[in-house]
């Protein structure tokens, strides 16, 4: 999946068609989350869909959101306390982090920007998940620097968790 100007009310529409397992994904993602996490990091939140799955299997977890265009966190504040408008290549914010949890977000990054992201991660979380669409050996390597391992996968798609 490459770089979309998704607007904030028409993303669900528009990524269902875009990809027709993301509900699965979204739901495997959370089936992902190793234990029940009380402080928890989604980078890429977008209009909260992952933060509204999250909170809805762990009520008690506080979920902080970051993302990078500024229509999605208009869209989330709405309905969440803390989002930041931010980018995944900043700094993150102060943890530590029982979870970090991204679907389909980290793909847009580069290798060496993914391969810092995850270093970052695992020096302020206990655990990390990721769902995303991979192409060729890009699941490989995101499995290898963060020190995961895919806890499901259909077609391009696939979830990755890491507990660190």
């Amino acid at each position: 999946m490459g770089q979309f100007d998704w607007t904030p009310d028409e993303y669900l529409e528009r990524i269902r068609s875009e990809i027709p397992c993301y509900d699965e994904l979204q739901e495997q993602a959370i089936a992902a989350i190793p234990f029940p996490p009380a402080r928890v990091l989604e980078l890429g939140m977008g209009t909260g869909e992952t933060t509204h799955r999250l909170i809805e299997a762990y009520p008690d977890a506080w979920v902080v959101g970051l993302d990078a265009s500024p229509d999605m966190v208009f869209r989330a504040r709405k309905t969440y306390d803390d989002v930041q408008l931010a980018r995944m290549e900043d700094p993150l914010p102060d943890g530590p982090w029982d979870l970090v949890i991204s679907v389909l977000s980290v793909n847009d990054l580069t290798d060496e920007k993914k391969q810092a992201l995850f270093r970052r991660v695992k020096a302020h979380s206990r655990s990390l998940v990721i769902g995303d669409a991979f192409e060729n050996d890009d699941l490989g390597k995101l499995v290898e620097w963060c020190q995961g391992e895919v806890t499901w996968q259909a077609d391009d798609l696939a979830v990755v968790c890491a507990t660190y």
